[in-house]
């Protein structure tokens, strides 16, 4: 492994170096790159099953039409969620990670870390996918959260994972146990108007020792983590797999952009490195070991699950609106009453 002074000369060495992905790939294999800082967003979960949020037609925002929500963001903004959990839940119940399995993409982060290059990661994901495919977890931030446990809102007391389960297969918001306090129960993710882990702010600063960023499958849209990317010291090379540029990769000389989507990606950079064989067979185990654990397969789509919840909610929408005219009604008749009274009358 090249020492910090060898490294320095050969970045020096490097400065009118032409990169591309067969030059970061060189760089691994002889030992130059070392520290390979990631950053993952949804693209690298779509092959999961899992649609990203912004793709036209396809991607959840668009998918969520039929709720009328004042705005799609709404389904992950603690404010409505606080008083409005249905809509959350009723992506919950097929968006949840145990009806997923790790992708390629996944399955590359963790070999990574197998090959001791993998600095840190931070993922914008709240499926824990990386975790199942063999990311330690010392190595990787939960930027958003994840699914592995949850608790009530409102109290914050925490929810018996059987029941969290249990209310996901049928399709119902569970609740807070604790009589008083009727909270509805979220998952341990983080929620627009919620703060990031107070971990991100210490983990950030490693980004700066990165002599690798790889961005992968992120739109660069979403704060704080979309400023991961400026960190990293210029003359460091930053590699984006994605189906689009995003942010500002590629205005620096040493950025390369792979664009498709990132398993074609992550497999075309395995094959430079000459680690393809060792990726299809991590992938395979990480596969493997979840045959048994899909707990929720077999449940409505995605489009099912919001056709329900929306139809309940202009159900209840009508309803509302129903009492609202009997209560005009009433108080119509009540004021035509007091109208018609003599003036003596009180």
């Amino acid at each position: 492994m090249a020492s910090q002074t060898e490294k320095m000369s050969q970045a020096t060495a490097h400065m009118d170096e032409k990169i591309d992905l067969q030059t970061i790939s060189s760089r691994i294999k002889n030992g130059e790159i070392t520290r390979v800082v990631v950053l993952a967003g949804a693209g690298i979960s779509t092959a999961a099953g899992i649609p990203d949020f912004r793709s036209p037609n396809t991607g959840l925002y668009d998918r969520l039409a039929p709720l009328n929500l004042p705005y799609p963001e709404a389904i992950f903004h603690i404010s409505y969620f606080s008083h409005t959990p249905e809509p959350f839940y009723a992506i919950a119940q097929a968006r949840h990670p145990g009806n997923l399995k790790p992708t390629i993409s996944h399955a590359f982060l963790a070999l990574l870390a197998k090959k001791n290059v993998l600095h840190f990661a931070f993922t914008q994901n709240i499926d824990g996918l990386e975790q199942d495919a063999g990311v330690p977890t010392d190595k990787i931030l939960w930027a958003h959260g994840n699914w592995k446990s949850q608790h009530c809102w409102k109290c914050k007391t925490e929810y018996p994972d059987d029941l969290m389960k249990k209310a996901i297969r049928e399709g119902e918001v569970p609740y807070c146990l604790k009589a008083e306090c009727g909270g509805a129960v979220k998952p341990n993710v983080v929620f627009f108007g919620q703060s990031l882990p107070f971990e991100f702010d210490e983990k950030q600063k490693l980004v700066p020792e990165a002599d690798l960023m790889l961005v992968m499958g992120t739109s660069l849209k979403v704060a704080p983590c979309s400023q991961l990317p400026r960190l990293v010291k210029e003359g460091t090379p930053r590699l984006l797999i994605n189906m689009e540029r995003s942010g500002d990769i590629g205005n620096r000389k040493e950025d390369v952009c792979l664009l498709g989507s990132c398993d074609q990606g992550v497999r075309k950079f395995a094959d430079e490195l000459g680690w393809r064989e060792d990726l299809e067979a991590l992938w395979k185990v990480a596969v493997d070991s979840m045959k048994d654990d899909r707990e929720f397969e077999g449940g409505p789509s995605l489009d099912e699950c919001i056709a329900r919840v929306a139809s309940q909610m202009d159900e209840r929408l009508k309803i509302s609106e129903g009492h609202k005219r009997m209560l005009e009604g009433h108080l119509s008749n009540k004021l035509a009453q007091i109208m018609s009274r003599p003036a003596s009358q009180p």
